[in-house]
């Protein structure tokens, strides 16, 4: 995200630093949820990496582990995905990622969202348990807002930061306790 609150992936510093912290993210994480528009750009990219590595180790290394993680995509005009790894929801947001905290018995793998109209959907349905915000040194000035179309006030505590020395920022959040 950028300082000013839009989504764009080409105003991210994708540096070595960045690429690793995501690779070990999604290392221990179980899930990883998309919607259509996020899952057609991610999945048009990164399979192309793990079979033409950049040389860039950071990076090669991160395709490698986007490619392995469990992938859901919510959408309704999609009628099959091409990443070996995804599939289509069969039931609605709610239901789908219920299941999946429930499935979990409390373990600590994380479900991670990737798209960000499902982030807005899911902190609607009240089913956040962190947010991890990385926001990048940019200033858009337009865009995809992250936080648009949210129903109610959601206050947020601050459990830690993380900071990378291209000058992102990743903010650990959760939803405070009311």
């Amino acid at each position: 995200m950028t300082l000013d609150g839009f989504c764009d992936h080409t105003a991210m510093i994708a540096d070595e630093e960045i690429h690793q912290h995501y690779t070990e993210l999604l290392s221990n994480a179980d899930t990883l949820l998309y919607g259509r528009i996020t899952y057609q750009l991610m999945e048009s990219y990164w399979p192309t990496v793990v079979k033409n590595p950049t040389g860039i180790k950071s990076m090669d290394e991160f395709a490698v582990t986007i490619d392995k993680i469990p992938k859901i995509v919510f959408s309704n005009t999609l009628q099959h995905v091409e990443w070996k790894t995804a599939k289509l929801a069969k039931r609605g947001l709610k239901e789908e990622v219920s299941e999946l905290k429930q499935s979990r018995n409390g373990g600590s793998k994380d479900i991670l969202v990737g798209s960000p109209g499902l982030i807005v959907a899911l902190m609607n349905l009240h089913l956040i348990d962190e947010f991890q915000l990385s926001v990048q040194p940019t200033v858009l000035g337009s865009g995809l807002p992250l936080f648009k179309n949210i129903n109610d006030r959601i206050d947020l505590k601050l459990l830690k930061t993380k900071t990378f020395g291209c000058g992102a920022v990743t903010l650990y959040y959760e939803p405070a306790k009311n």
